[in-house]
């Protein structure tokens, strides 16, 4: 077991972890940290705590030290300055006529790096933007293009929910998402049902995955035939939280179908429906939600 401590850098950001070097720091307070990009403030989660080896990549960088109130109104300064690099950025990239979309602009604690995050359709040649801005701010330079998810984390928004989207306020990571969990969970395969403001698969796809998952291998599907306490019958719909099945059933071969309702454990399958071929318009529709949409 290893002792760390959980500092994270941004809203909603990925947790990392550091070496407390012997200090004890709580959650809730702040810290100056070295990292890969130099000198950074960031606010701790997780206070002091022992975690499996497996769980760490070593080696780990040391806290330097709990912030001080010096090191906070530095901090403030900071975001300052990055609102006023934002202004810069974009009166350049407006002058040389990029196709770039500036979103955030970060300075590391130590001014050593100042990076300016945007997106793009394509390969951007910002070459003299970047000389320019090294020229103002005298330090160095870094445009980083990222995607549209990492866009809308950023900038935060309202989702289909009426709620603040999830990456922007507790999704530490992106975790990837397939349209063969908007299937699992009888959701409509409408691209503009199915996706956030992104642009891509919604997120909360993922989050009862699991269950649906564990609840189908338990249900039957459409068009199975079944035995039921009334009789057999072919399985028309099913209600995978419910975990109840709409059947026709017959008592006799004679008998006109009636349709009843059964829980899962009052029936047994006798014969499966062969899984007929995907109608040629699904299969167009799966293909492009899944080539625009699958990570």
């Amino acid at each position: 077991m290893i002792e760390v401590v959980g500092i994270r850098f941004k809203k909603a950001g990925k947790i990392y972890y550091f070496d407390p070097d012997g200090q004890t720091i709580e959650a809730g307070s702040y810290a100056i940290v070295e990292t890969a990009r130099g000198v950074e403030y960031g606010s701790v989660i997780k206070g002091n705590m022992l975690v499996p080896d497996e769980d760490v990549v070593l080696p780990l960088k040391k806290v330097i030290r709990v912030a001080t109130d010096e090191d906070t109104a530095l901090a403030a300064e900071n975001k300052i300055k990055e609102n006023e690099a934002f202004e810069v950025c974009l009166e350049k990239i407006s002058k040389h006529q990029l196709d770039m979309k500036l979103i955030d602009v970060e300075i590391t604690f130590d001014h050593n790096k100042l990076i300016f995050y945007f997106t793009s359709d394509g390969r951007v040649d910002f070459r003299e933007l970047v000389k320019e801005l090294a020229a103002i701010f005298r330090t160095r330079i870094e445009l980083r293009q990222i995607g549209v998810r990492d866009e809308a984390k950023m900038l935060n928004g309202i989702g289909i929910c009426g709620r603040p989207l999830c990456c922007a306020t507790f999704l530490g990571d992106f975790h990837p998402v397939s349209i063969k969990m908007a299937k699992e969970q009888s959701l409509s395969l409408n691209p503009t049902k199915i996706s956030g403001i992104c642009g891509r698969l919604m997120c909360c796809l993922k989050y009862e995955e699991d269950v649906y998952e564990e609840l189908n291998k338990k249900l039957p599907n459409v068009g199975d035939i079944i035995s039921t306490p009334d009789g057999n019958g072919e399985i028309l719909s099913t209600n995978v939280l419910m975990q109840v099945v709409k059947a026709a059933v017959r008592k006799t071969e004679n008998d006109a179908p009636t349709i009843g309702f059964y829980a899962v454990d009052e029936i047994k399958v006798i014969k499966r429906k062969k899984k007929a071929k995907q109608d040629e318009a699904e299969k167009e529709l799966e293909k492009l939600l899944g080539d625009k949409y699958d990570d």
